[in-house]
């Protein structure tokens, strides 16, 4: 199984939301079964690292930020890949623009969608960019408990197909 986190510019929300993810797979031991991969709608920071501010809030936590490289999103993602999580619905349209059909979409949702404390109104991860260090602390927190939530639906769901 493939999973790939999607957000803007693939230098903030989607990696902090890979690497955490990855993490809790391998935890769980699922790392041999499910891959993340992330990138961005946008293709302006291809080929850099990670924005520093997101980074530090990883390697705080003791997650290793080092291996990302942003990268863009194209409708091949849609072959290559099991589940496609947007990060908010600006992304999600972006991303359902790109779809080579209607079919493909069914692999398409948020990735709150996973998140227990999320709702119908707060059901997109903030883009902490523009904002101070504390945004990505707030984005680190959702991110990992919404890839908790995320790793037991995909360990019940193997366990199920398996």
């Amino acid at each position: 199984m493939q999973i790939a986190i999607v957000c803007l510019g693939n230098i903030c929300r989607s990696p902090m939301a890979h690497v955490v993810l990855e993490h809790r797979l391998a935890t769980a031991g699922l790392d041999g079964e499910v891959t993340v991969v992330s990138a961005g709608t946008g293709s302006w920071h291809t080929g850099e690292p990670m924005d520093p501010r997101a980074a530090a809030a990883l390697a705080a936590a003791g997650y290793d930020p080092s291996r990302h490289i942003a990268r863009r999103f194209t409708t091949d993602w849609y072959a290559e890949n099991d589940l496609i999580l947007a990060m908010d619905a600006s992304n999600y349209a972006d991303m359902a623009e790109l779809a080579p059909d209607v079919a493909s979409t069914d692999k398409l949702r948020m990735f709150r969608d996973y998140d227990p404390d999320a709702s119908q109104d707060d059901n997109e991860v903030p883009d902490p960019w523009f904002g101070r260090d504390d945004g990505f602390q707030h984005v680190l927190r959702m991110v990992e408990r919404t890839s908790d939530a995320l790793v037991a639906e995909v360990a019940s769901q193997l366990r199920r197909h398996g």
